[in-house]
């Protein structure tokens, strides 16, 4: 849950880097949301409910898409491969799925690193 929150309290940060467990907790947390509210629209009488909160987080999820990307040392622009029907959203699928690049790269310090060295530094 706090990587949803991280993702939300950063909704408009396009810049940086987005962790893998970042990125797909993120998206596993809003498909049960999605759903939740897909039922309790259904039931109290008001089936939109889901498309109001689909508005709501289209902004936080395209910037953690944007930087699960730059985590991948890949530029934003790699998000229209979406738009090319059927083959483009299983190359984007890919692309975030791949581990990120180790180290510094052109979009900032690997965010693998910076929790590692939180998470000793707590000990």
């Amino acid at each position: 849950m706090n990587y949803y929150l991280d993702v939300l309290r950063n909704y408009a940060g396009f810049s940086g880097r987005a962790r893998r467990a970042e990125y797909w907790m993120y998206v596993l947390t809003s498909c049960i949301i999605g759903v939740a509210l897909i039922v309790i629209g259904v039931v109290i009488g008001f089936p939109l409910l889901w498309a109001i909160y689909g508005l709501a987080v289209t902004i936080p999820g395209l910037a953690v898409v944007v930087r699960r990307l730059h985590d991948t040392d890949r530029p934003a622009g790699w998000i229209v491969v979406v738009l090319v029907p059927i083959i483009g959203a299983i190359i984007l699928l890919v692309l975030l799925a791949q581990e990120g690049t180790h180290g510094p790269n052109r979009y900032g310090p690997d965010p693998k690193e910076s929790a590692a060295t939180s998470t000793l530094s707590r000990v």
